[in-house]
């Protein structure tokens, strides 16, 4: 398209982009100013794209950096975005597309310029490079009654929150979305979290504050309507030769960004469009990610941790609370399918981790859902996936098991949605399966791999823990569920006969086994009855748990299966011998109607809780930001510098 610049690599000779960086002050008067920011482009939205975009800028950057405090023009150019703002949502209503457009290309620039500029300088030298001033005759050199950098920020947040998301304004409030981001990613450059600074003093205290619930649920629609980027159409396609709109883009043509056609005819587009369809949903929930992980103040709490922590349903009548700030309400029924429909991600799962553990209002709508299969299975084919899934993901998908397992109305339910030919689940057909069970399946299949895999006590732990909370509530086992719980008792023994006398790797299959039978004698002391299939197992595997009677670890847990054992076996006997496998289900079902309940000996409930360890902040900061360094929609990082996290966990 440009005659002059065909090739991104092209950049760094741009006149007009020379003129900016370079050694002269540019009035904000100047037209040039017009002629800068009316450029035709799409944004690019793949790593590849923007790596290019990014090694092209960083010369012009640097050039930038050093002249900026003899012309102002940086500062120059956000007072020019500034200025455009203030008439967006105007612009908006009365279709203004050109407006818009120029007012996109003027806040590209700037976060294309600040991105190298935090990669290069501290936070208080970034300070610096908004507040020089355009040296002409008479001007009052670095003096300003204003922060601009507190300005940008601020007008930022209200672009995001007043102007509405329609086709002609998707790029624009992505490109403000994106800019946050990059304000915030100082952090990736230092390994110790941060917990101070101009950006973080401005956005938790300043003129940022009072937008604190706007923003938080702007956000989350953002994130629940799921709007894919609109088609990549011009606005400035010639309808008439010599038209403004004409006119502008074949000026422009001959002297700027005309390359950026990335992702249009011709390029990557459309692979990148399928890959990533939802650019602003997908950069909304990352931003909102960050707010909500920034570290509360000396003296004062997070308020988008706050708005997050209390929002309520729009279903909900009652009087907001004044004691809550920051509170809103959303609609949870478009929230809940969202969260759903989307736990492929790694920060969608991480949202549901956080809305259940700190929004107790969710939390319940949540639990109260009878739908709840739509959310579960989702977690559960993550686990099932262990091997191709990060150790944060499965971490999350496991905790948030462990929450709902914490409800005992959930634990029943489960059991009575019946599910029809679970397609992912390969190991085995099931053409019919409780979601109970199934969930008992994976949650087994999960302690195999890690036992013989990485042995994380972490993650067999909240494995563990799950299942005791579901055990008391187990109904109606489906046989493979039941004969895994019992084989993964033996499978952990021959395991500890295999090894090499470790005392640690000994110690954690102790602790599997362990758990393991307190959770089959927390289920046949409380609801035997219900579960024959488990019984049969039992029995048909009798032998394995001779081993255990004598074991000190297991001596007193053993003294319930032994009386069932006892119990059924001498049943089967009186029953004759050569039984089918339906007598013998008989005779259990029989048998477990006439058992005395009070021959078997009461333990104390199984039920664990989910704690947030100390200082949160050390595990999910460095997550958060892996994933905005990974997904983070036409953002690249060089890998060189990044200190928060080592390159082969981000």
């Amino acid at each position: 398209m440009g005659a002059n610049t065909s090739h991104v690599s092209d950049l760094s000779d741009n006149p007009s982009l020379r003129a900016l960086v370079g050694t002269e002050s540019i009035s904000e008067n100047d037209p040039f100013w017009n002629q800068l920011i009316s450029f035709t482009f799409i944004s690019p939205t793949s790593s590849g794209d923007s790596k290019l975009l990014e090694e092209a800028v960083i010369p012009l950057a640097k050039i930038l950096i050093e002249n900026n405090p003899r012309t102002g023009n940086f500062g120059a150019l956000v007072r020019i975005f500034l200025g455009r703002t203030k008439e967006l949502k105007i612009s908006t209503e009365c279709q203004d597309q050109l407006f818009i457009w120029q007012a996109h290309n003027a806040l590209f620039m700037i976060r294309c310029l600040l991105k190298v500029f935090i990669r290069e300088m501290s936070e208080e030298e970034l300070h610096l490079q908004f507040s020089y001033q355009e040296r002409a005759p008479g001007s009052c050199g670095e003096t300003s009654s204003e922060d601009l950098l507190e300005e940008l920020l601020s007008n930022l947040i209200h672009l995001i929150v007043e102007v509405p998301m329609l086709d002609i304004t998707y790029s624009i409030l992505f490109e403000a979305v994106t800019t946050l981001l990059v304000f915030f990613s100082y952090q990736l450059f230092h390994k110790d979290i941060l917990r101070d600074g101009l950006i973080y003093q401005h956005i938790m205290k300043g003129r940022c504050l009072s937008l604190t619930s706007r923003l938080v649920k702007t956000l989350l629609y953002n994130f629940i309507r799921q709007e894919k980027c609109p088609p990549p159409t011009h606005i400035f396609e010639p309808k008439a030769e010599g038209g403004l709109l004409y006119g502008l883009a074949s000026g422009v043509a001959s002297g700027l960004w005309s390359v950026f056609t990335l992702g249009g005819a011709g390029s990557k587009a459309g692979i990148d469009q399928e890959h990533n369809p939802l650019p602003l949903s997908n950069q909304s929930l990352l931003l909102l990610l960050v707010l909500a992980n920034l570290t509360d103040g000396p003296d004062w709490p997070n308020p988008y941790r706050q708005a997050i922590t209390c929002f309520r349903n729009t279903q909900d009548t009652s009087s907001l609370s004044v004691e809550q700030p920051h509170t809103f309400q959303i609609n949870f029924n478009s929230l809940y399918t969202a969260l759903c429909e989307q736990q492929r991600s790694d920060q969608a799962t991480l949202l549901l981790y956080t809305l259940l553990h700190q929004n107790t209002n969710m939390r319940t709508y949540m639990l109260s859902r009878t739908d709840m299969d739509n959310l579960v299975m989702p977690i559960l084919e993550i686990l099932y996936h262990v091997e191709d899934r990060n150790s944060h993901h499965v971490y999350m998908a496991l905790i948030i098991l462990l929450i709902l397992t914490e409800d005992d109305a959930f634990n029943r339910s489960i059991h009575e949605v019946v599910l029809k030919n679970v397609s992912w689940y390969t190991e085995r057909t099931l053409t019919e399966i409780s979601l109970g069970s199934l969930l008992i399946l994976v949650v087994i299949r999960t302690i195999q791999f890690n036992m013989t895999r990485t042995r994380d006590k972490y993650l067999h732990t909240n494995c563990l823990a799950a299942l005791a909370n579901m055990s008391a509530q187990f109904r109606c086992l489906h046989q493979y569920a039941a004969q895994r719980i019992i084989s993964v008792v033996g499978n952990q023994f021959t395991f500890t006969s295999s090894l090499s006398p470790q005392a640690q790797d000994l110690n954690v299959i102790e602790e599997v086994i362990r758990m393991m039978l307190e959770i089959i004698n927390s289920c046949l002391s409380n609801s035997l009855h219900h579960n024959p299939n488990l019984v049969y197992a039992l029995l048909y595997k009798r032998e394995l748990f001779e081993q255990f009677r004598t074991h000190p670890s297991f001596q007193d847990i053993m003294q319930n299966l032994d009386t069932v054992i006892g119990f059924f076996s001498q049943r089967l006997e009186q029953a004759g011998s050569d039984l089918s496998v339906e007598r013998v289900q008989e005779v259990i079902m029989k048998g477990a109607q006439a058992l005395p309940t009070d021959r078997l000996k009461k333990f104390p409930e199984l039920k664990f809780k989910y704690v947030e360890e100390d200082q949160p902040e050390d595990f999910f900061i460095p997550y958060v930001w892996s994933l905005v360094f990974n997904s983070g929609v036409g953002l690249h990082w060089s890998p060189h510098g990044i200190e928060l996290f080592s390159m082969d966990s981000g």
